[in-house]
């Protein structure tokens, strides 16, 4: 799935959340259109078409800005199949992902002798991230808004996804690293979106308690070993000494991830299966 096309699935899950962005106003009563526009059918891939009260508004979704044809011409051409269709007022909004080259000129209008049309455009790279990390539906956005410390960013965009609700986290999370993408590096993603959800972990915060109240590092494996031991065998019984072995060897990254995954256990099979995917890996 290309980052424009998620974009366009995002705005379609949740219309009037970003309608009421992009319009700075609230909307409540918001309709996706279908994307085949007539006549001479055209498909509108990365296009969001929102029926309004009294009006269309169509959302384009660009990561680039060079595309054929033009997007000025491109954005004549919809308002004109639009307007053939449904004879409403459009309002027309561009959302650029990522800030083009410093001398690109950002057009918001196609002029060719008379003819005059205009559209807004929406610089992502300009938002206030606030608004986004605030709302689940525009949170896969946030990693692309306004910052001057984009690390601090993310890390504010792990924090908040990692605090969604069970239901909504893993495709909000999905969403969200796909379109960080765009601007981070991909370890450092992995990275704080792994550390993110552990911070969630039931276990993974007994660790840490365990480890402040100590007050150091150095035995924060141990402990580790001895709290994950203490909890598998609560849930799956008294554990063969092979399996106390293998689990001396874990390094602590792998203790964490033990850690989050014994809250599924239920038999000593389940721990057999989850040291088989580390012999995969």
């Amino acid at each position: 799935m290309s980052f424009d096309n998620l974009c366009k699935l995002l705005s379609e899950k949740h219309p009037a959340t970003f309608a009421s962005w992009v319009l700075g106003t609230p909307q409540t009563s918001v309709k996706v259109l279908k994307t085949e526009l007539s006549i001479e059918p055209i498909r509108a891939d990365y296009v969001t078409f929102l029926q309004l009260q009294g009006h269309i508004l169509h959302l384009e979704f660009q990561t680039k800005l060079e595309s054929t044809p033009p997007l000025p011409l491109r954005m004549l051409d919809y308002w004109v199949r639009l307007y053939r269709l449904y004879r409403l007022p459009i309002t027309q909004v561009v959302v650029l992902l990522l800030p083009p080259s410093p001398e690109t000129v950002i057009e918001t209008v196609f002029c060719v002798e008379t003819t005059r049309h205009e559209y807004r455009v929406i610089r992502l790279w300009e938002e206030n991230p606030e608004l986004f990390l605030n709302d689940p539906a525009l949170l896969p956005l946030a990693p692309l808004a306004a910052t001057t410390q984009p690390q601090a960013l993310l890390q504010q965009v792990v924090g908040k996804v990692s605090q969604l609700e069970p239901r909504q986290r893993p495709e909000i999370s999905a969403y969200t690293q796909i379109l960080a993408g765009l601007k981070y590096n991909q370890d450092l993603i992995r990275q704080l979106f792994r550390e993110g959800m552990m911070r969630e972990s039931v276990i993974y915060q007994e660790i840490l308690a365990e480890g402040e109240q100590r007050g150091e590092q150095r035995g924060r494996k141990a402990e580790g070993q001895l709290l994950i031991l203490r909890q598998l065998t609560r849930r799956v019984g008294e554990l063969p000494q092979d399996m106390l072995d293998r689990i001396e060897t874990l390094s602590l990254e792998q203790l964490e991830n033990l850690g989050e995954a014994l809250l599924d256990f239920q038999a000593i099979a389940d721990l057999e299966a989850w040291f088989a995917t580390l012999e995969f890996n």
